[in-house]
């Protein structure tokens, strides 16, 4: 699908295969989705370089959204100043998800049949 897919994390999490960065405006370079999903307990000290926040999302391309996985919590992965900008795509984008996920398997079967 030609997505380019990188994270941002501390030493020792990164996801194999999906280019890591330590570093929160490193990571949001030149996206236009930015997700967060919600931090295991114990661990909220360790990705504080990671938290986006509004300042970080001005780095990420014209139009970026941001999509934080429910439920999410204002000051450990995502500030509360990022909720309230104009990248949050609120919970509408939640409401449409299931379209978007059909979407994305019809694309990848079609394209998988098509290519035999």
């Amino acid at each position: 699908m030609n997505l380019d897919l990188s994270q941002c994390c501390p030493e020792g999490f990164e996801i194999e295969g999906v280019t890591s960065f330590q570093n929160i405006k490193d990571t949001v370079v030149g996206k236009d989705i930015i997700c967060t999903d919600s931090l295991p307990s114990g661990v909220a000290d360790e990705f504080q370089k990671c938290q986006v926040t509004k300042e970080t999302l001005s780095f990420a391309n014209e139009g970026a959204v941001l999509k934080p996985c429910p439920p999410f919590n204002c000051g450990q992965e995502v500030s509360s100043d990022a909720i309230d900008s104009k990248y949050f795509v609120g919970y509408e984008f939640q409401k449409r998800i299931f379209e978007v996920e059909q979407a994305i398997i019809i694309f990848c079967l079609t394209r998988s049949f098509f290519e035999r």
